[in-house]
Formats: C-alpha cells, sequence, structure tokens
C-alpha cells in the first residue's frame, strides 16, 4: 500500500475529477455486467415523496443523465410512526425480496437513505436531498450524480452485498494509483476519515484494534474493537479512541467537516458510509419479517453498527440521549437488535488522505457552495453553473453561486448568496447570504441579507397554484411548542413570531397550524399565501417578509394560506421539473447563439 501522499490536497483533486470524467463516460450508455451497481435504490418518507422521486429519475433517464441498464427504485417507507433510516434499511431489505427473490442474493447493490423532510435546508424539501443541484456540470449534477460518480470504482471490487450511505453528504479520498477499496469481507464494513474530536461528537466514531504499520498510509483495512455513536469527548478518551501520529505522518486534515489538525496531533476516525453483505442483509431481513411492524425510530449507524465488535456491549441500549423521540419499545428494539448483531465483524477501510461533507443545513450549504476553497476546487465546483448571467469579478473570494438560472444585467447577487433554476429580472437585488430556489422575480425587489425564498408549483383541486416560502436563512422551523400561548418563544427572521402574526393580521388560533397541534412550528404554520401565478408568489411572500422587516402592517387575511408542510402534500412535481427545463433550454438555446456569434 502507499504510503500518504506528499500533497494530499492534489492527489485528492486529481483521484474525484478521474472519477468524474469516468461517471460522465458511462452517462446515457447501457452498462456492462459488474462494471456499474446492479441496483440502486432511494428511500422515500411517504407516496407523494415516492412519486416525486420517480418522476425525477424517469426524467434523469429520457435526458440520458444516468448509467443505462442499471435498476433504479424509490422504496417508500411503511405509513404510521416514523422508522428511522434503520428502519427504512429494513423495509427496502423487503422489498428487494418481494421484487427479486432469491435473484438478488448475486446482485451489489447501492442504497441512498433520502427520506426525510429536510427541513433544516427546505430548498430541498420538495424534490429530495438527492436531488439538490450542485454548481458544475452540463447538464447540471445532482447529488444522485455526485454519489454515483464518487463510488464508481467500488461495484467491481465488491461482493454481493449492500452499500448504505446517505443524500446529503460527500465523501472524497485518495488512495494509490493501483489501490482499490474492497468490500469482500463478511459482516460489515465501513469507511472511516481522520477527523478532530470535536467532529467526533457528532459522528460515529471507532475504536479501532492496533495496527502494526509504522508510517499512515492512503488505506489502510483494520478491524474494529467497537463503535461509538456520537460520543463525548470523555468517552473517546475513555475507549481508547483517540489517536496520534505515527511516523512521518504529515498530513493536513483541513477542509471538509474536519478542522485542521496541525496544531492538535489527536484525532480519531469518524463514520461516513458501510457495506454489508449478503448474509448478514439476509440475517436482518428475517429479523423484520419476524417482528411485522415497526413502531419506533432505529438509526442504521447508532443501532446497527455499536451492536458490532469484540468490544460491544449492551449499555448504549438504554441511552437516548440522542434520540429526537424516545418510544417505549425503542429499549427493547434495540436490544434485540444488539443479540442479533453480536459477534457479527465490523471491518473498517481507513482512509487517511480524505474529506467528508455535509451539505444537509442551509449554513453548509452557504458556505460549501460560495466560501470553500477546498471544495471548490476538489470538485471543480463554479462560481456561475449552466446559467445566463453577467460575470462575477474574479478578485472576490466569497463568490455568490448561480445554479442553473437566467439573471438580467442588471440584476445583482451579493457575495456568499446562492441561486437556482430561478429567473431574476433587471430591478432585482440580493443582499449577502440568501438562498433562492425555483423563483421568478420580475418586479423592482430588494431582498435582504439572510433571506431564505424557494416557490413550489401546487395542484389544488385540478387547478396548478403557486406558493412561496420566504423566511430567514438561520429561521429554526423545526423548533417547536406544545400550545398556543408558547408561540411567541418561536421566531421568524429574528422577530417574535407572535409580533409577525400581528403585522400580518393574523389571529392566534388552532387553525393558523396544519397537521398536529400539540407540535407547533414554523414548519406547520399556515402563513404562506397561495396566488395564481409563479411570480405573484414570489411577490406576495417577499411583501409579507418586507413587511416584519420594516415593521410595517401586511395583511395577509385575503389570501389562502398553507403552511410548508402543506405545500408539500399539494405540490405539482411535474410543473416544477417543467419550469427548470424551459430554463434549461432557454440556456442552451442562448449559448447555440452566442458561439454562432463568436464563429
Amino acid at each position: 500500500m502507499a504510503a500518504t501522499s506528499a500533497l494530499p490536497g492534489v492527489s485528492l483533486r486529481e483521484a474525484t475529477q478521474r472519477r468524474l470524467r469516468r461517471f460522465s463516460e458511462l452517462r446515457g450508455k447501457p452498462v456492462a455486467a459488474g462494471e456499474f451497481w446492479d441496483i440502486v435504490a432511494i428511500t422515500a418518507a411517504d407516496d407523494k415523496q415516492e412519486l416525486a422521486y420517480k418522476q425525477q429519475l424517469s426524467e434523469k433517464l429520457k435526458k440520458k443523465e444516468l448509467p443505462l441498464g442499471v435498476q433504479y427504485h424509490v422504496f417508500v417507507d411503511p405509513a404510521g410512526a416514523k422508522i428511522g433510516n434503520g428502519g427504512s434499511t429494513l423495509c427496502a431489505l423487503r422489498c428487494l425480496e418481494k421484487l427479486y427473490g432469491d435473484e438478488w442474493n448475486s446482485f451489489t447493490i447501492l442504497l441512498i437513505h433520502s427520506g426525510g423532510y429536510s427541513q433544516r435546508l427546505p430548498n430541498a424539501s420538495a424534490l429530495g436531498k438527492i436531488f439538490t443541484a450542485l454548481p458544475f456540470g452540463s447538464p447540471i449534477y445532482q447529488m444522485l450524480e455526485l454519489k454515483l460518480a464518487m463510488y464508481i470504482d467500488f461495484p467491481s471490487h465488491m461482493n454481493p452485498g449492500i452499500l448504505v450511505t446517505c443524500a446529503d453528504d460527500i465523501e472524497l479520498y485518495s488512495i494509490g494509483e493501483s489501490e482499490y477499496i474492497r468490500f469482500d469481507k463478511p459482516g460489515f464494513t465501513a469507511l472511516a476519515h481522520p477527523s478532530s474530536l470535536t467532529v467526533g461528537t457528532t459522528h460515529g466514531v471507532f475504536v479501532l484494534e492496533p495496527f502494526n504499520y509504522l508510517e499512515h498510509r492512503d488505506l489502510e483495512y483494520r478491524s474494529c474493537h467497537r463503535f461509538l455513536h456520537k460520543p463525548s469527548i470523555e468517552k473517546m478518551y475513555q475507549f481508547d479512541a483517540v489517536c496520534r501520529p505515527r511516523n512521518f505522518f504529515q498530513q493536513n486534515f483541513a477542509g471538509g467537516d474536519i478542522p485542521s489538525l496541525k496544531l492538535d496531533p489527536e484525532y480519531v476516525y469518524t463514520d461516513s458510509l458501510f457495506y454489508m453483505d449478503h448474509k448478514t442483509a439476509k440475517k436482518l431481513l428475517a429479523f423484520y419479517e419476524k417482528i411485522g411492524t415497526l413502531n419506533c425510530e432505529i438509526d442504521a449507524y447508532g443501532d446497527f453498527l455499536q451492536a458490532l465488535g469484540p468490544g460491544a456491549t449492551v449499555e448504549y441500549t438504554r441511552n437516548t440521549s440522542n434520540v429526537t423521540k424516545e418510544e417505549s419499545e425503542l429499549v427493547d428494539m434495540r436490544q434485540r437488535i444488539f443479540h442479533l448483531l453480536r459477534g457479527t465483524s465490523l471491518n473498517v477501510v481507513v482512509l487517511n488522505n480524505s474529506k467528508f461533507y455535509h451539505i444537509g443545513t442551509t449554513e453548509e450549504y452557504l458556505f460549501h457552495f460560495t466560501s470553500d476553497s477546498n471544495l471548490k476546487s476538489e470538485l471543480g465546483l463554479q462560481s456561475i453553473a449552466f446559467s445566463i448571467f453577467p460575470a462575477i469579478p474574479e478578485c472576490s473570494s466569497n463568490k455568490s453561486c448561480i445554479i442553473q438560472s437566467i439573471l438580467d444585467s442588471r440584476s445583482s447577487v451579493a457575495p456568499g448568496s446562492v441561486v437556482e433554476y430561478s429567473r431574476l429580472g433587471p430591478d432585482v437585488s440580493v443582499g449577502e447570504n440568501c438562498i433562492i430556489s425555483g423563483s421568478c422575480i420580475i418586479t423592482t425587489a430588494v431582498l435582504s441579507a439572510h433571506s431564505f425564498v424557494c416557490s413550489l408549483s401546487l395542484k389544488m383541486n385540478r387547478h396548478l397554484k403557486y406558493s412561496t416560502m420566504a423566511c430567514g436563512v438561520q429561521d429554526n422551523l423545526k423548533k417547536n411548542v406544545k400550545t398556543l400561548s408558547d408561540i411567541k418563544l418561536l421566531q421568524f427572521f429574528g422577530v417574535c413570531f407572535l409580533s409577525c402574526l400581528d403585522i400580518w393580521n393574523l389571529k392566534v388560533t388552532e387553525e393558523l397550524f396544519s397537521g398536529n397541534k400539540t407540535c407547533l412550528s414554523l414548519w406547520n404554520a399556515r402563513i404562506f399565501p397561495v396566488c395564481s401565478s409563479l411570480s405573484d408568489s414570489v411577490t406576495t411572500s417577499l411583501k409579507m417578509l418586507n413587511a416584519v422587516q420594516n415593521k410595517s402592517a401586511f395583511s395577509l387575511n385575503k389570501y389562502k394560506l398553507l403552511s410548508i408542510e402543506e405545500m408539500l402534500f399539494y405540490k405539482d412535481v411535474e410543473d416544477m421539473i417543467t419550469y427548470r427545463e424551459q430554463i434549461f433550454l432557454e440556456i442552451t438555446l442562448n449559448r447555440k447563439q452566442s458561439d454562432l456569434e463568436t464563429s
């Protein structure tokens, strides 16, 4: 195995670009047996999400944006209680068994968890995190294509089984030119990335068995003694998870979710994706068939991986500090999973020259797309990606990011902001750190810094309507209170929500909220107007946003109002895809005309 590269940043960029080129060669072409995944499956939280994902997959295949000859599936969670990504994994195994019988014994399968509602990055809520647009490629890459590109070398070095990953993270790695990551051992195999101890508190951390090599290598195959899920720093020390550099180890871990470790020589190995061989998958499926219905949230990482390795103990099953909702069945279910998987090996592929990026919040999204020079260099991210927009001065280090959008040359977008799938007219000024998604702003508009604007097409009583969520990028849409008297604790664009309702002339009643009346939040507050045109929808929602910022009255009484929760129920995916396609065709035509004029 090759020793760690002298210039890790350069080798990481080159390895990433090679994978992107290889994937690009496969797009729209039939793949040979063993060259690519047999099955790519995406999980969905409900029927609406399932349909949205299927529609988008169908569009991608029609436009030849994905490799052909592969089975692409969307597996929806059963109706009822939330079951977590662990429950979704079990459900996906049952779907595979129903579809393929014993045939899937020989398949390499990629399972991507994308079943959440993306409340921390709501511009991904309607069409899904796995279909989040990235600022590069022609046509534009989305997270799905990036995942397939970064894992391009895996299937041909993998025994039949399932690789489990999440939709909102990016793993980049570099290893020796003649080396490959192999998933060929029984049980579980997980990737591990060197991280600071602080990062380890929000991830899974591996306690590795002792190792003989004196120097670090880009690729190391290790055995895991036990797995810790979001441990405290104290626990990392207690269980010997903390590592110190071996001889000649000069790796700079700067970038990704990993701060530079130059000043602190101690680090831990954190998780990202994992593989399970077919025998282990069948074992989990038999367990799921036996229990019938799941009524609690199972974590594929916390509840599967913590049961593995010779050092695993049952104590973690009673720790519910990292659980959002504690169900009565949870501890019992965890203990049953522990006893089922106990004794199963956890093999670890240590990638010492690797980066792990998470793009699941508005803060992460804005930083990585506009300010992060590391990711920009490694992936080749662009400030203007497949768009019509006046050039941004190259001297600006904190650029804006424009993705498949058409902006008038007299419009302006401040540094740190992202505009995707939108049209902006001549008198539109976007402030710093804003997100504009799927919108059409033709009239004069000034968007204050930190504004979030995302438009959705709706199908209501067979009529096409539009609604635009407008709030602050830092607003906590998930924060909830139990009673109407406590909604003063909620904040909208930094202002007490009660004051906002007063500005909008809305009464505080139970009817103000959709869904669960004991879980009141900005997510299910009926405050967003429904309009007959996309541009009117954006204009109206911007007025309600500006009213809050200027503390001037703007009555919403005359409008039909929806919550974000309801907008997702009524969403018209087909119309949203059509709008994006119209922008795509206009940009393509503009480029052809420009080419003719210059030739």
